[in-house]
């Protein structure tokens, strides 16, 4: 990790170390993928206002996130698969996040289960559900994070409709990996990846195995998931959902002012602008796009998070100006740990603060909550 000096060089790394199917199911988004391009290009189009000769010695990352301390204005988001990245992905992230000082969410699509996780790291981290059709099953799994005494819960909203990812049908990309020679091949060349993966605690996914009868059937258990996801699902199950879950609660997905504005009437602490980093509605404005707008509608009545083209300090400044109080990254510190395990996530988190730190100073910063849209050049 010496000589990583940003977030593209981690993703060049992990390229090189994971098989093409999982470092593609990271990487890539839906369709013609211009969503997925869009939350970069409009990021990078902000640009900042230097200025100089204003005291910055006294920089801190430090901020609040639902009301508790964090050392910086950052989340790992719920990223799926993980422990194929990574043998025991999720438990690696896990512990680099918390070891920074900043949240963890786990995803209801991991391959650790949510036990796993609970058993080998030392304080609560966050988790991710999808609501699916089955709601006795989704109520143990909300029974099962309350357990493990997960400090919130992060309802995603925007997978009623799965949107089609290319690369991965081109990939053959499943759990378990639907075999070629192809591919055999390209997990031949990676024996480093293929002894951490069979080193974890499971390959398949963790919260699912052992509800499906026959889960020793992977394919089954791979059909189960698909045929899941709930196209009737409404703000009634929310409700419904708030209604066992005592904790915080996160809403992830939102992309338009009116959703918003039901959300903030739902009781929820936070919602996360998102557009499920350009995997699901290709040709939906990217998320900073319609960020300042959702800021301005609900952010007196819940916390706003960004989630959606994050891969550096400045984009996290970028995002805090324009009304955020926090950001998620997925794909940032998923190629850290593809890169290097722990280590590189990690590395992606330290990264990150830094480039903040900096941009701060370049900008005349000092606290986090000094970041407004002063710092964006008009």
């Amino acid at each position: 990790m010496k000589h990583i000096t940003c977030i593209d060089d981690l993703r060049a790394l992990h390229k090189r170390r994971v098989p093409k199917a999982f470092f593609d199911y990271c990487d890539r988004g839906s369709y013609a993928e211009e969503t997925l391009r869009a939350n970069r290009e409009d990021m990078q189009a902000i640009k900042f206002r230097q200025r100089i000769l204003v005291d910055v010695s006294k920089r801190d990352t430090s901020t609040t996130i639902l009301g508790e301390p964090s050392t910086m204005p950052l989340i790992l988001a719920p990223v799926g698969l993980l422990g194929m990245q990574h043998g025991d992905g999720e438990i690696h992230a896990c512990r680099a996040a918390q070891a920074a000082g900043i949240p963890f969410t786990q995803s209801t699509m991991s391959i650790c289960s949510i036990e796993d996780i609970a058993a080998n790291v030392e304080k609560p981290f966050w988790f991710q559900l999808y609501v699916m059709k089955d709601r006795g099953f989704i109520k143990e799994l909300i029974e099962r994070a309350m357990a493990a005494k997960c400090s919130a819960l992060v309802l995603t909203v925007d997978l009623q409709v799965i949107g089609q990812r290319h690369a991965d049908i081109k990939n053959g990309m499943t759990v378990p990996p639907e075999w070629s020679l192809s591919k055999l091949l390209d997990f031949a060349s990676k024996p480093s990846w293929v002894s951490g993966v069979l080193q974890g605690k499971r390959r398949t996914f963790g919260n699912i195995a052992g509800h499906v009868k026959n889960t020793e059937d992977l394919n089954r258990l791979a059909e189960w998931t698909a045929s899941q996801f709930d196209t009737s699902l409404n703000w009634k199950d929310v409700e419904w959902v708030r209604s066992i879950w005592p904790g915080k609660l996160v809403i992830k997905g939102i992309l338009d002012v009116e959703d918003a504005e039901e959300a903030a009437k739902t009781g929820a602490q936070a919602l996360v602008v998102s557009n499920h980093g350009g995997r699901q509605l290709d040709g939906a404005p990217s998320s900073i796009e319609v960020l300042p707008e959702i800021a301005d509608a609900v952010g007196e009545k819940m916390e706003i998070m960004f989630d959606g083209g994050i891969r550096s300090g400045q984009d996290v400044m970028r995002a805090l100006a324009l009304g955020a109080k926090s950001c998620m990254i997925g794909r940032a510190y998923a190629y850290g740990l593809g890169a290097g395990g722990q280590a590189g996530v990690a590395k992606a988190i330290d990264i990150i603060q830094k480039e903040l730190l900096t941009t701060m100073g370049l900008c005349g910063v000092n606290r986090v909550d000094e970041i407004d849209d002063h710092v964006i050049a008009v």
